[in-house]
């Protein structure tokens, strides 16, 4: 689970919006054959069709902090290097995350005048220090060594139900029927509200990721309407916990000194924060480990003989799949990077999906070995203040998922192409068709 999912607001506008619907791109077009000033590998088709990773390749190679000043992003910088990505967010000075700056994905603006507060919605990823610091300590006791030692069996005898209900030799759709399940049921318990309301947390997620796709809403003020709903759900359960306290994170934002005054609209962006965080990182993970095991046939043997190489594979899976594709920080001086000057007041965009395939940081980078010397050293929950608070409930579930596969199944065979989320954010995977096979 990581807060830094999640970032809406002034990200959406419609104008950004008909921007991106305008602007075209061949996605099966060679990115060698484009000018250098003309690569942006920003466009969301190109991680809706997988092909972004050429892209990165190129930039590492010519260009690794490349400035773009077209399209739909206005003037923004790509830093594609692992030790510049370090750089940009182990200095929050320099690189301001407030969403009034802008915020930290490909489409926030600086604010201007008074903002619209039912589609302006701060959350404490989008803060900079000291409120940031203040309202992540708020949630920061639920992720406690023991309070994680707690929580395993429990995701253990859901991990164990969810595989005991699957088809055999039936094709279904894995993300739906095992990864949406498993971190729903996970985010449910840490809201400490009925499991049979998973589903609704899982729709507010998809919601926020789908607020500019004309596929799923008209406008993007029609997104925001249903995030509405989500505020009415959580107002309910806020009111609750005043009255009945428990340990649950309603109940730690309820009581916090920081978070217990927050006016609606901050309430449900720090819901929509924690709810996402908690959803996207595990749930492409574990659909990422799935599909690089299948394409790994090699590393899928490796598995089978010794399931112990668990715990480092769930680390290699994150670096691989790099479930958050991007973060974005905005300069508050001039400062220079790799003889390059970013201006104040210029964009800069962290990929961190770039960083954990720079093979001058990391040996063989686009190879998946599930036994690699060092897995742990990714890119994927980010450095930092804004360091993901929930990634050891993440590495968590797919360590107990993967240790409770390896009982049931000889195989987990991938059986159709896999469909990818149409985001330049959140790299996800929306279905991946497989059969499971009992030992």
């Amino acid at each position: 689970m990581c807060e830094d999912n999640v970032a809406i607001g002034r990200d959406y506008t419609r104008k950004n919006a008909e921007m991106a619907a305008r602007w075209k791109i061949d996605v099966n077009r060679d990115p060698g054959s484009i000018p250098l000033e003309e690569l942006d590998p920003a466009h969301d088709d190109l991680f809706g069709a997988n092909k972004v990773l050429p892209y990165f390749e190129r930039l590492r190679k010519e260009d690794p902090v490349h400035l773009n000043e077209t399209g739909p992003y206005g003037r923004y910088w790509s830093i594609t290097k692992y030790e510049d990505i370090m750089f940009v967010d182990t200095n929050h000075k320099l690189f301001s995350s407030d969403i009034r700056n802008g915020g930290i994905r490909l489409g926030g603006l600086p604010l201007e005048g008074e903002p619209d507060p039912l589609t302006y919605l701060p959350m404490f990823i989008m803060e900079d220090p000291p409120k940031h610091d203040e309202q992540r300590k708020v949630v920061q006791p639920m992720f406690t060594p023991q309070n994680l030692a707690d929580l395993e069996p429990v995701i253990r005898e859901r991990a164990g139900q969810i595989l005991d209900e699957l088809p055999r030799g039936e094709t279904f759709n894995w993300v739906r029927e095992v990864s949406v399940e498993l971190t729903g049921r996970t985010l449910a318990t840490l809201f400490n509200v009925p499991q049979e309301d998973r589903h609704k947390l899982i729709h507010w997620s998809d919601t926020v990721e789908r607020i500019g796709d004309p596929e799923y809403f008209e406008t993007p003020e029609d997104a925001f309407k249903e995030l509405w709903n989500c505020w009415e759900y959580f107002d309910g359960v806020w009111k609750d916990r005043l009255e009945n306290p428990g340990s649950d994170l309603i109940s730690m934002l309820a009581h916090g000194e920081s978070t217990k005054n927050m006016p609606p609209n901050e309430y449900l962006g720090n819901m929509l924060l924690l709810i996402v965080g908690g959803n996207d990182t595990t749930r492409n993970s574990i659909t990422g480990g799935v599909l690089a095991l299948n394409q790994h046939q090699d590393e899928y043997r490796k598995l089978k003989d010794n399931p112990d190489v668990i715990p480092n594979m769930v680390s290699e899976i994150i670096r691989w799949q790099s479930p958050v594709a991007h973060m974005c920080r905005t300069a508050m001086e001039d400062v220079e990077v790799r003889g390059k000057t970013i201006r104040k007041g210029d964009k800069v965009a962290m990929w961190y999906v770039s960083g954990n395939r720079d093979d001058e940081k990391i040996d063989r980078a686009n190879e998946f070995l599930i036994d690699r010397e060092g897995a742990r050293h990714h890119l994927s929950f980010g450095f930092g203040i804004h360091r993901c608070i929930g990634n050891r409930v993440g590495e968590m579930q797919l360590r107990i998922l993967w240790e409770e596969i390896m009982k049931r199944f000889s195989n987990v065979e991938v059986v159709a192409e896999p469909k990818y989320l149409r985001s330049n954010f959140i790299r996800g995977i929306t279905e991946l068709p497989v059969v499971v096979h009992a030992k």
